[in-house]
């Protein structure tokens, strides 16, 4: 069916979040957006009562990242050091890249296995401003799941041109 011209979306199931030093395996993304502001304002001499509208500052907000408990995990250390009491000297903020994965069929085993979606938000000046641990339940039998909320900066959005 490949000559049929189709142009299948993309599915939400298949991405990767990298953050600094390694990839990190997580169940659920959450929250990328960007907002601007709308200033209005109107000139006294203007022959229109309704106001002009501008563009104005750019809000963005938090994402949140779910993922399963583990015990070896550097994206774990990132948000310790994030939300921790004491901070050293070093610098906290990240650039994080949230890449969807395009792995539809006949996609070689080598670009699945590796970071190479066609759909990457980056959020540049990253931190880590909330950290939850999974709710503990001795009689369910589910994964422990952890979350972070992220705060950023900046944001890039796929296809847009630097």
């Amino acid at each position: 069916m490949a000559d049929s011209g189709l142009i299948y979306p993309l599915t939400k199931m298949n991405f990767i979040v990298e953050a600094g030093d390694g990839v990190a395996a997580f169940t659920e993304v959450s929250g990328v957006e960007a907002s601007v502001d709308v200033v209005e304002f109107r000139q006294g001499n203007s022959n229109s009562l309704a106001p002009v509208k501008i563009p104005g500052l750019v809000k963005h907000g938090n994402v949140t990242l779910k993922y399963g408990c583990t015990l070896n995990n550097k994206f774990l250390e990132w948000a310790a050091k994030c939300v921790s009491e004491i901070r050293g000297a070093e610098d906290i903020k990240r650039e994080v890249k949230i890449e969807l994965m395009d792995l539809s069929a006949g996609a070689p085993k080598d670009i699945q296995d590796k970071t190479s979606g066609s759909c990457v938000w980056i959020l540049k000046n990253a931190w880590v401003m909330k950290y939850s641990a999974p709710d503990l339940n001795s009689t369910a039998s589910e994964a422990a799941v952890e979350s972070v909320e992220l705060a950023y900066e900046e944001l890039t959005i796929p296809g847009q041109t630097a």
